[in-house]
């Protein structure tokens, strides 16, 4: 399997848009690793929301860093600047959660990890996020939903060298076999949604066994493993069992299969614009619509999230309508993994958040919307 170059169709879509070099990953979850090791030290303090996909602590765990868990917003599900003390760290990872944006021009003169897996079409005062930090780690399993894939946009050329060199040294081999496989896996998965035949490819799935089983946190724990761990820092290999969850060739090299479709699938992106920011126009009407959405009705949002009372319910009322509901977060980091944290000096935001937050495609608005109006706000 050849590696991918400057002038492969994803890595220059993301160039052009950001007006930065870029190196094309096999996950976002290898581009956050790769920019915390390039420009934190460890024992370094780093500043994050206490809410975002498990494997993200994992990331900064195995980079050697102290995350410190900051206060949310709860109007956006953010780091609440107003409450945070940047003088007592040392760096910032954002998470732009559902697309709504970090108020990243807080940050200026720390070091600035900008996660936009979840914001590959927002803007702050006309500027793509991914371009206010050292390094902003798109994916392309969210917007473009390719199913893998991940892009890694820098500043200086030096930088993307030595980047390339520590990607290229953690890279495992990857399989024609499975690649075959996850690429026919993302093309299902799109003619479900596209044809509304969500219900019956989600009976499919299970009854074939192909959800991973879940008892309690999405990735159990297993402190004194994880303390193990730690004392190999900073090495990515260690984390594996934490951070490979449900992608497990997160560093599996990608052949010229999943390039094309990931190619072909952000090709698509730009196209959905206009229906996603009217998803999101109308999604914004709801009472229970979570209150920075209404700052951001110019902005394509990945997903737009709701505050609900009874979310469960929820959940069940839009698959009975072939509606999946994803990117569901567990309670805080702080919580989570307390011993492994400086915890949130106020931690019931993030927690109202993690119980209430029912994020919505705004691309199948209205597909959602008859069981959406019916929903009390949390």
């Amino acid at each position: 399997m050849t590696e991918p170059t400057a002038t492969e169709p994803v890595v220059k879509r993301i160039a052009e848009r950001t007006g930065r070099h870029c190196l094309l990953l096999p996950s976002n979850r290898l581009g956050l690793y790769l920019a915390l090791r390039h420009w934190c030290t460890p024992g370094q303090r780093l500043l994050m929301s206490p809410i975002s996909a498990d494997e993200i602590l994992f990331l900064v765990l195995a980079a050697g860093l102290r995350p410190v868990i900051a206060p949310l917003s709860r109007r956006d599900g953010n780091i609440d600047v107003s409450r945070v003390n940047l003088g007592q760290v040392d760096a910032v990872l954002t998470t732009n959660l559902y697309g709504l944006p970090d108020a990243v021009s807080a940050f200026t003169g720390k070091i600035l990890i900008e996660d936009v897996a979840h914001a590959m079409e927002t803007t702050v005062d006309g500027r793509p996020l991914g371009t206010f930090g050292q390094a902003g780690v798109f994916s392309l399993s969210k917007h473009p939903g390719a199913g893998s894939g991940g892009v890694l946009a820098v500043e200086r050329v030096a930088d993307l060298r030595a980047l390339t060199e520590a990607r290229d040294a953690l890279l495992e081999p990857g399989a024609l076999r499975a690649e075959l496989l996850a690429v026919a896996s993302s093309m299902a998965r799109q003619a479900a949604l596209r044809l509304d035949l969500v219900r019956p490819a989600l009976r499919l799935s299970r009854l074939l066994g192909m959800e991973e089983s879940r008892e309690g946190y999405r990735i159990p724990l297993r402190p004194d493993e994880l303390e193990a761990a730690m004392k190999q820092v900073p090495s990515l290999p260690p984390f594996d069992p934490w951070v490979r969850a449900d992608l497990h060739d997160y560093r599996a090299r990608r052949g010229a299969l999943a390039r094309w479709y990931q190619s072909r699938r952000l090709a698509k992106v730009p196209g959905e614009r206009a229906r996603r920011l009217a998803g999101v126009r109308r999604l914004a009407e709801l009472p229970s619509v979570a209150a920075g959405v209404r700052d951001q009705l110019d902005q394509p949002l990945f997903r737009v999230p709701l505050l609900v009372r009874d979310r469960d319910a929820a959940i069940a009322a839009l698959e009975r309508r072939g509606v999946v509901t994803g990117y569901l977060y567990d309670p805080p980091y702080d919580d989570y993994a307390a011993a492994f944290t400086d915890p949130s000096p106020d931690p019931a935001p993030a927690r109202w958040w993690a119980r209430h937050a029912l994020p919505v495609d705004p691309v199948y608005a209205a597909r959602s919307l008859p069981i959406l109006r019916e929903l009390q706000p949390a």
